[in-house]
C-alpha cells in the first residue's frame, strides 16, 4: 500500500492508497520538531482503529516545510522499510516540468495540485487552494505548472487584523447573513468573506483575460466549500486533490522505472 504524505505550513495529511481507492485520511499539526518515532506512534494508533489490514510498503512526500522532510524520511525508512519519493527532489520525476523563470522555486504542493487537476479535468486550468496562503495555480494544456498568484490566506488575514487592531476581536470565518454588518463581529465576517470572494473572482477574471481562453477553475482546501456559497466561479471542489496528485506522480515514477 502507498502512504501519501502532504505537509503544508499548518497541517500534515497522511493518506493510504490500496491500489484502487484511498482507505483513510489523517491530519496532524505540522511541527518540524516531531520525530519519526512520534509520527509512527500516532499513525500506528490510528491505523489500529481502522477495519483494514494496512501493509504500507511505498511512500511519497510533498512538503512546503523543508525542515520536516528529514524526520518523515526516517519514518518511511525505519518503520515501513522503504525509501520515499520526495516531490521536488531530482530523483522524483514529474509528468510535465514547470515552465517558470530560470532558477525559480515552485512549491511541491502547487505542482502536485496542477497535475492532479489536469488528470481529472484536462488542461487550461486554474487551481485555487485555500490554505495558509490562498494560491492560484495555472496549468497549461499538457498539465504543466506555468505560474500563478499567491495571496495571504483567510485565517492569516484574520490573525493579522486581530493582532494589528487591539480593539478588534478574533472571529470565525463564516458567511454572514447580510453584507452590511450591524456589529463588529458581523462587519469583520462580511469583510473577510465578501472580500475574499472579490479577490478570488477578480484574480480569476484577470488570469482568464491574460490567457485569452476558457479555463476551468478547481478549488481545494478546507475553506473551499464555504466560499463556494458566495460565488459560481468554481467548476469543481475537490478536497483530496493533493493526495490524488501524489498517487499519480508515484505511479508515473514506477512506470518510468519499468521502461
Amino acid at each position: 500500500m502507498l502512504l501519501c504524505i502532504d505537509t503544508g505550513n499548518t497541517n500534515t495529511v497522511f493518506s493510504i492508497w490500496d491500489g484502487e481507492r484511498f482507505l483513510s485520511h489523517w491530519r496532524i499539526a505540522t511541527d518540524h520538531t516531531r520525530t519519526a518515532d512520534e509520527y509512527y506512534v500516532w499513525l500506528e494508533t490510528l491505523i489500529s482503529l481502522t477495519h483494514f489490514e494496512l501493509d504500507i510498503d511505498r511512500c511519497i512526500i510533498s512538503s512546503t516545510v523543508p525542515r520536516v522532510v528529514f524526520n518523515l524520511r526516517v519514518l518511511c525508512n525505519r518503520y515501513f522499510n522503504t525509501r520515499p519519493l520526495v516531490v521536488g527532489k531530482p530523483d522524483c520525476l514529474l509528468p510535465a516540468q514547470p515552465r517558470v523563470d530560470a532558477g525559480a522555486t515552485v512549491g511541491p504542493d502547487r505542482i502536485v495540485n496542477t497535475w492532479a487537476a489536469h488528470a481529472r479535468h484536462g488542461g487550461d486550468l486554474i487551481v485555487v487552494d485555500f490554505g495558509t496562503a490562498t494560491t492560484f495555480d495555472v496549468a497549461d494544456t499538457d498539465g504543466a505548472y506555468i505560474g500563478g498568484v499567491i495571496a495571504p490566506g483567510v485565517n492569516l488575514s484574520l490573525e493579522a487584523l486581530h493582532m494589528g487592531a487591539a480593539s478588534l476581536p478574533h472571529v470565525d470565518v463564516t458567511r454572514p447573513e447580510r453584507v452590511v454588518g450591524t456589529n463588529t463581529i458581523a462587519c469583520i465576517q462580511s469583510g473577510i468573506f465578501w472580500g475574499y470572494i472579490g479577490l478570488v473572482e477578480g484574480i480569476i477574471g484577470k488570469i482568464r483575460a491574460e490567457r485569452a481562453r476558457p479555463m476551468k477553475v478547481i478549488a481545494t482546501g478546507g475553506l473551499a466549500p464555504l466560499f463556494e456559497q458566495g460565488t459560481d466561479v468554481f467548476d469543481s471542489i475537490e478536497d483530496d486533490l493533493t493526495v490524488h496528485g501524489l498517487r499519480l506522480i508515484y505511479d508515473f515514477n514506477k512506470e518510468a522505472e519499468n521502461v
